[in-house]
């Protein structure tokens, strides 16, 4: 069976177990500096296999390994908390992704990486840097995740199933993410057909964009410590599964741009395709002039935290 290793046993990385343990995708190693915590969600987790069916080996901790693993997602890392700086944040995280890197590097270099922690672009960057690995292997989940958030609060705005919109979000993993109304459909009518008959104004479209740019940040309020983890684990299950299963799935995820979208040595969110190769292709977009403004304007937030995690690398070294 494939050998899915999960670096990081907190709310996502359970979470990813889980998901991983009811989608039969393979054999699964949690991951995790606490060690008796990856042990316990391992243990639980087998447990439940005997209620629900599943035959599908947990392991944890001390009993977890990450050689050979087929897909690696990694979630390891500190979100960002009250009285902690950007720069702070980025400290950790910088040094959270090297190491990862390394170990990945040693112990499981043909496998599909997965990035989840954030700030997701940059850290991506960072991963893909101290491990070495081909740019098509090592991925960033955002695209999923925002255009997951998007869909939904359509949905509710029209009264229609989620599964009947199709939509995509381009762009960093912030609140600078570019939503499409262009490439929005609802079960193939083009978004902007329903806005010209007046379903839904512009100004509302507009307030539901910007409520998806802001998505986790509304979560972490609700929540009051920690943030999203049920739809981070589930849109990196999705992308895991296409890889997996060489489904050839068109999904918007952060991958490496080389000259796509008039962009270069950058990770950023865009369409591509994902199957047995990894990322097997990007697909470019025909973004009208306010579409692309937008683009680079968040592709330049990414640049100038990648510029960052790129000095702390040089000096760690």
């Amino acid at each position: 069976m494939p050998k899915i290793a999960l670096i990081g046993a907190g709310q996502i990385g359970g979470t990813l177990a889980l998901l991983s343990q009811t989608a039969k995708l393979g054999e699964v190693a949690l991951i995790d500096r606490l060690d008796k915590v990856a042990q316990g969600k391992a243990l639980d987790l087998s447990q439940a296999g005997a209620v629900t069916g599943s035959e599908t080996q947990i392991l944890g901790g001390a009993n977890a390994s990450l050689d050979n693993a087929d897909v690696v997602i990694v979630t390891a890392g500190v979100p960002r908390k009250p009285g902690m700086s950007r720069d702070d944040l980025l400290d950790t995280n910088v040094a959270v992704m090297r190491e990862v890197g390394a170990e990945i590097a040693a112990k499981a270099p043909n496998a599909f990486v997965i990035c989840v922690t954030n700030p997701l672009d940059a850290m991506v960057w960072s991963l893909r840097h101290a491990s070495g690995l081909p740019h098509h292997k090592v991925i960033g989940m955002a695209g999923v995740l925002d255009t997951a958030r998007y869909r939904h609060f359509l949905s509710l705005e029209l009264g229609v199933a989620m599964r009947d919109i199709h939509a995509l979000v381009l762009g960093g993993h912030g609140d600078t993410m570019v939503a499409l109304p262009r490439y929005t459909s609802v079960a193939g009518i083009p978004l902007t057909e329903w806005v010209k008959r007046g379903h839904l104004s512009r100004e509302r479209l507009d307030e539901i964009v910007t409520r998806t740019q802001n998505g986790g940040a509304e979560i972490v309020a609700l929540l009051g410590t920690g943030s999203a983890f049920y739809a981070p684990a589930a849109a990196a299950t999705e992308m895991a599964e296409a890889y997996l299963h060489n489904s050839r799935r068109l999904l918007p995820a952060a991958a490496w741009l080389d000259g796509e979208y008039g962009e270069k040595d950058i990770y950023a969110g865009v369409p591509v395709i994902i199957g047995a190769r990894g990322v097997e292709r990007v697909v470019e977009l025909d973004l009208d002039d306010n579409e692309r403004a937008a683009f680079s304007k968040s592709v330049g937030a990414v640049r100038e935290l990648v510029a960052e995690c790129a000095k702390r690398m040089q000096t760690e070294n």
